[in-house]
């Protein structure tokens, strides 16, 4: 049986989609890479905003047209939230709301009647790299109470999966070749609470028990950022990237999104993370029009936001998500003013990233390549800088090093150097686990 999979939104869905690419593998299915020639359908959705599933159903009604015959699968968060939408969709033959995805490869089989097997013995279990990048789930839900989230109705309580089972997923995961492993969840700063576990315990076992060349970590909220966290960047293995969502540069705005911290803690917490961790980027998530936000809100969140450096801003405009409190909320801004913010704050972020991958030129950086076409390849620095090179031969999955030249529109034009990389030609011990 033929499968395509399809992920939208963030590196969780990714984590979860590549996860069941592997297990149907075992099974005996062929992944393919489009719709068209694909036996069944399953995508993974989004619906953080109203954009996101908007996308969702969009890339229903795709998969419909471009192969009528096929069932379609939709999971995700928004099958979660609306599974009457969902099923109502053009194609669709099943909806799996969060419940279900643990077994979705199971219930696929169980309910629509596909010859799923049980992973044999004989069968090689992994499929080839899907990504230069291995996105591995490490937790699920949210115990947080942001009053715009939809995200943690969607996901439901945190909850953290056993660290022998990570430890497993990335032991196979390397031996498939991966340069890069990025720990994915909801709220990944709060693994293990439920059992007495840490995450700054988790990435210790990480980097004890294997010998990958990168540990990247997603999205962590900037209160996790504890010491004994921090001190794990003396390891070099550990990408020099911090994604911490601030949403505002407003203390009253964040004080209305019930978000843990002021502006001045915000930023004392990124002080000690690049004082603890050279050449650190950090990137962020910024709203703007959130519901009370007045001229002078917006002035200082945009002020605020400026004054930080960042490597990276998604901006969003606030998007009211049914079931949250923040759709409720008195004093909803206008479409327009919303746009005219966004268009602000995405001029802010075009200048402060331009300003951090300025930083770079003329250094010569490890890059892992991860696509090419022709003779143009693109890939990442470990600190998230997008690198492009020309270069006739094949670089994918292969981490050299290159100088950073000039600029480009979203990353920088570099030159390959002609040595290996160290992290290429290290080999070091790995203690068994």
């Amino acid at each position: 049986m033929r499968v395509y999979l399809r992920a939208l939104g963030c590196k969780l869905n990714q984590s979860e989609v590549e996860s069941w690419a592997r297990r149907l593998a075992a099974a005996g299915c062929e992944i393919v890479e489009s719709s068209a020639n694909a036996d069944l359908c399953i995508l993974n959705t989004c619906t953080v905003t109203h954009v996101a599933s908007r996308k969702s159903r969009q890339m229903v009604r795709r998969c419909a047209r471009g192969n009528p015959q096929a069932p379609i699968v939709v999971t995700g968060c928004f099958a979660e939230i609306h599974p009457g939408q969902a099923a109502r969709l053009p194609g669709v033959s099943l909806v799996l709301g969060t419940a279900d995805k643990e077994r979705l490869v199971d219930n696929v089989a169980e309910r629509l009647g596909f010859p799923v097997l049980s992973p044999r013995p004989e069968q090689h279990a992994s499929i080839a790299c899907l990504h230069t990048r291995a996105f591995v789930k490490i937790q699920d839900g949210c115990n947080n109470a942001c009053t715009y989230c939809i995200v943690r109705v969607a996901r439901g309580r945190q909850r953290s999966r056993p660290m022998r089972a990570i430890l497993d997923e990335i032991l196979a995961r390397q031996s498939e070749g991966y340069q890069e492993i990025v720990l994915s969840g909801v709220h990944i700063g709060a693994y293990g609470r439920e059992r007495d576990e840490t995450l700054p315990d988790l990435v210790r076992k990480i980097l004890q028990h294997t010998r990958f060349s990168r540990l990247r970590l997603s999205s962590i909220e900037p209160w996790d950022l504890a010491p004994d966290l921090l001190r794990l960047w003396e390891n070099r293995r550990l990408c020099r990237h911090l994604h911490l969502p601030l949403q505002s540069g407003c203390d009253a705005t964040l004080k209305r999104m019930n978000r843990r911290y002021t502006t001045a803690q915000f930023s004392e917490l990124v002080r000690n993370a690049r004082a603890a961790i050279p050449d650190l980027a950090v990137t962020t998530d910024v709203i703007v029009g959130f519901p009370g936000e007045d001229k002078q809100e917006f002035a200082a969140s945009a002020d605020f936001v400026a004054s930080m450096d960042f490597a990276r801003i998604h901006v969003f405009p606030f998007s009211a998500r049914p079931g949250t409190e923040a759709a409720a909320m008195p004093q909803q801004i206008a479409p327009p003013t919303k746009k005219q913010r966004g268009k602000r704050m995405a001029g802010i972020a075009r200048q402060s990233s331009e300003a951090f991958r300025r930083r770079f030129l003329g250094r010569m950086m490890d890059v892992l390549w991860e696509s090419g076409k022709a003779d143009q390849w693109s890939g990442l620095t470990d600190n998230y800088i997008r690198v492009a090179v020309t270069h006739t031969e094949p670089l994918r999955n292969r981490i050299l090093p290159a100088r950073l030249l000039e600029l480009t529109t979203y990353g920088v034009r570099g030159e390959l150097a002609s040595s290996r990389t160290t992290a290429e030609q290290a080999d070091g011990p790995v203690n068994s686990i």
